[in-house]
């Protein structure tokens, strides 16, 4: 039987005792990252949203197996929160997009969840009616065809296994008018807990052909943002979910077999949630220390190659810097790039990297703090 079978289904009960604890020390964690976050004005707090939305769009991509272009995702974010952040590349309409349900979802988190809204976010996901090769129903419920109810399966074809069954299509449009009502009703719940709730409720429910895991997540994010009051975004679930990823979907199935009481879901929400916020103390490192780098280098003379790549290497460069990777990166010569690389070492900006090897690389020379 699974969960949305029970007669009670959907009163969810738990054992609060059992989380309180947790709960508590994640609202302490909560309130000290934000103040922190406030603390630091009004362009850190932006650039360290953009750094935690490129994060959570990437990493809930990969959850689901998609990989997606991390600078598209960056230039489709900053570009939607006014930001100018050098090198803006064009983006493809799977990334536009995805980024374009985060943004709706936590820059406008007080605005009512709809089904309109919903369908909104599910036609942007799939802008070509597709999922990889197949034809999917795009934003609205999904229907009987072609086989109902739906099933999430692993496993080669003729051993496969069933992890889940959902709801028949007929039941959608009612479970979902529930599901709405409850997520904008004044209830006397906590607002971490709500969310971790949501999240189970919205992907049990599985209303949509493809991308209900996405937009769970995304729903949680939404009321996250209500729980923090604010529309900026310091800490990522998604990334800590794709670290848990076996974990979040073994503790799902277990959930979904088993009955209303959710407890075990519950304290497996609030653990990844307090990894999460944990977790957020990098990105704060990187916001203050990119920070701290432009700060010394208000007095340097760089051009917007420059400005570019030396962004990049404060966000984190994968791999070794070569001219090379600078002149595909920068799309300018050769020559070109090693100019820009001799200027800022003549500056003092970049230093040649001791390890030896076929070709020269760079880094950012270290500042003294």
């Amino acid at each position: 039987m699974y969960i949305y079978q029970h007669k009670d289904w959907p009163n969810f009960t738990w054992d609060q005792e059992k989380i309180s604890k947790i709960l508590l020390e994640i609202r302490h964690r909560q309130g000290r990252l934000i103040g922190r976050m406030e603390g630091l004005g009004f362009s850190l707090q932006t650039e360290a949203t953009l750094q935690t939305m490129t994060l959570e769009v990437l990493k809930s991509g990969e959850i689901e197996g998609e990989k997606l272009d991390a600078d598209q995702v960056r230039s489709s974010i900053a570009r939607r929160l006014g930001m100018d952040i050098g090198g803006l590349v064009l983006s493809d309409r799977n990334v536009e997009g995805v980024v374009e349900m985060a943004i709706d979802a936590t820059q406008k988190f007080k605005a009512p969840l709809t089904e309109e809204r919903l369908f909104g976010w599910h036609a942007a996901l799939f802008p070509a009616g597709r999922s990889g090769m197949y034809k999917i129903v795009v934003g609205t419920w999904r229907t009987n065809e072609p086989k109902d109810p739906m099933q999430v399966v692993s496993g080669a074809m003729g051993k496969e296994n069933v992890h889940f069954e959902a709801p028949e299509a007929k039941l959608l449009p009612k479970e979902m008018k529930r599901f709405l009502e409850w997520f904008e009703s004044e209830i006397s719940i906590d607002a971490v807990i709500k969310a971790a709730v949501a999240h189970l409720w919205f992907v049990t429910i599985h209303p949509f052909d493809d991308g209900n895991g996405r937009m769970a997540r995304t729903i949680a994010d939404m009321q996250l943002a209500r729980a923090d009051g604010i529309s900026q975004r310091f800490y990522s679930m998604s990334a800590q979910i794709r670290l848990m990823r076996k974990e979040y979907y073994d503790v799902l199935e277990k959930t979904q077999k088993s009955t209303l009481n959710i407890t075990e879901w519950l304290e497996w929400f609030l653990v990844c949630l307090s990894q999460a916020l944990i977790a957020a103390e990098d990105t704060l490192s990187i916001v203050l220390r990119k920070s701290h780098y432009w700060e010394w280098m208000t007095t340097k003379m760089l051009n917007e190659r420059q400005r570019l790549m030396i962004n990049k290497l404060l966000d984190g460069f994968l791999g070794k810097l070569t001219s090379s990777k600078w002149a595909t990166i920068a799309k300018c010569s050769p020559d070109t790039a090693l100019r820009d690389i001799q200027d800022l070492m003549e500056q003092g900006i970049l230093e040649k990297e001791q390890a030896g090897g076929r070709s020269t690389s760079y880094k950012l020379v270290v500042l003294n703090t």
